[in-house]
């Protein structure tokens, strides 16, 4: 396990802080009148998602979290949980409460390979990938005239999710979603 100093708690970085496993979602390093150097940082707890603003001083160090990786896939979610099996051992099922990973899951289709976050040996999220290419399943027709508007419009994917797009956009194209902000990137393949 590496200590990290004050200036290393970095975005992408995971940390130990009170005892559970935190993502750097930001870090900033400022200066103040004659005081010293603070790193205003954002965190996101892996286990419950919360996200904390801290401060960091000078003098202070942080564990690096010890996290893992398993390759997973998607099964589905029911009743408030969303199931998982392990790709190298299928009888190796688990679930996260639906809260807890809805922002990751609503991109997902059955059978979709994911990244399980582990940390001392237990799951305890989801990692997908930032960039996703999803069937659209539902989309109203373009009206001409749409476009004083801005030209966009709301769509269906096949994981479920709502999406909006620009006009052209019709069923059964396929759409690349950034995960991260939710949003359309472009059109992979027309219908």
């Amino acid at each position: 396990m590496a200590t990290l100093s004050y200036n290393e708690i970095l975005p992408k970085k995971v940390i130990e802080y009170a005892n559970e496993p935190y993502e750097v979602l930001s870090s900033h390093i400022f200066r103040m009148q004659m005081r010293k150097p603070v790193n205003q940082t954002r965190l996101r707890s892996l286990i419950g998602g919360r996200v904390i603003e801290i401060s960091f001083h000078q003098n202070e160090s942080v564990e690096e979290a010890e996290v893992g990786e398993i390759d997973a896939t998607y099964l589905y979610t029911n009743r408030g949980q969303s199931w998982f099996t392990e790709t190298r051992n299928p009888k190796n099922r688990f679930f996260f409460p639906e809260e807890a990973v809805h922002e990751k899951v609503q991109w997902l289709v059955q059978n979709t390979p994911v990244g399980i976050v582990t940390y001392e040996e237990k799951p305890i999220t989801v990692h997908i990938p930032v960039k996703m290419d999803l069937k659209v399943t539902e989309a109203p027709p373009a009206i001409r005239g749409d476009t004083a508007q801005g030209g966009t419009k709301i769509v269906e994917l096949a994981s479920g999710a709502t999406v909006s797009t620009p006009l052209f956009i019709s069923a059964g194209d396929i759409v690349r979603i950034n995960t991260d902000t939710g949003l359309y990137t472009e059109r992979v393949e027309k219908a």
